[in-house]
């Protein structure tokens, strides 16, 4: 295949998502192999995600794999991941994001496994989600066993369709795990760790007290707000994590 993209820019991506995969396991999010992190260069409808398979401790930029939105391997000697499919519809369809997650940390995968979303019971979890993670609903059998990757990816489109997804940088996929998303690899990580400490927390609060209801909403919207409003004041220099 002819290449035409910026090859200085393909190089800078895969040296961006090996960071943010590594990321993963540095915050003790995957165990062996379980998890991914891709990154999307928008200009070139082209994205690059973590070779299937491959231990953490192995992994070097040169390995992270290259696919076009339709799953063809542009450039790359490993298969890229087995999710690839999940993380091209959430490209296709969530317009304005340039990275995307998937792992199976201890207890957003807990919640995932309940079939449960994520309360919002505080003001750590309005910071950075509004209102509740979602749990999609159950796949069906002709989904499973159909083009079950890609009908992942759908379900959590479909899922999402009443909600905004840049508010909800992420959901739990029944039975399954967490997926997350952000405006490229790295905030697409870190709101896959706040992620996870937030199903913690919420475990750990139903534990104590299990007739806790939510937040107040004036209270969440202060907290997600000031963070993520126009008018927002946190932070220095617009940085808002």
């Amino acid at each position: 295949m002819t290449k035409v993209f910026d090859e200085t820019e393909v190089k800078r991506l895969q040296e961006e998502v090996c960071e943010a995969n590594l990321e993963l396991a540095a915050k003790k999010l995957v165990l062996y192999t379980w998890g991914n992190v891709s990154g999307i260069l928008r200009e070139a409808n082209l994205v690059v995600i973590k070779p299937s398979g491959v231990p953490y401790e192995k992994l070097t930029p040169s390995m992270m794999v290259i696919v076009d939105l339709e799953g063809n391997i542009v450039e790359g000697n490993y298969n890229p991941s087995s999710d690839t499919p999940s993380h091209l519809e959430l490209y296709r369809e969530f317009a304005t994001i340039g990275g995307v997650v998937h792992t199976h940390s201890t207890y957003a995968t807990a919640w995932a496994q309940a079939k449960r979303g994520i309360p919002c019971y505080g003001t750590t979890h309005s910071d950075y989600f509004y209102n509740e993670i979602p749990c999609t609903p159950e796949l069906t059998p002709e989904e499973i066993n159909g083009d079950y990757e890609r009908n992942t990816g759908i379900v959590i489109v479909r899922t999402m369709r009443d909600r905004d997804y840049n508010a909800v940088p992420g959901i739990l996929v029944a039975n399954h795990g967490p997926f997350t998303w952000g405006k490229d690899a790295d905030n697409a990580v870190h709101n896959s760790v706040v992620l996870e400490e937030l199903a913690r927390m919420a475990q750990l609060t139903i534990s104590i007290n299990q007739d806790i209801t939510g937040i107040q909403k004036v209270l969440m919207d202060k907290h997600y707000l000031r963070k993520h409003g126009k008018n927002a004041y946190y932070g220095q220099n617009g940085n808002k994590e």
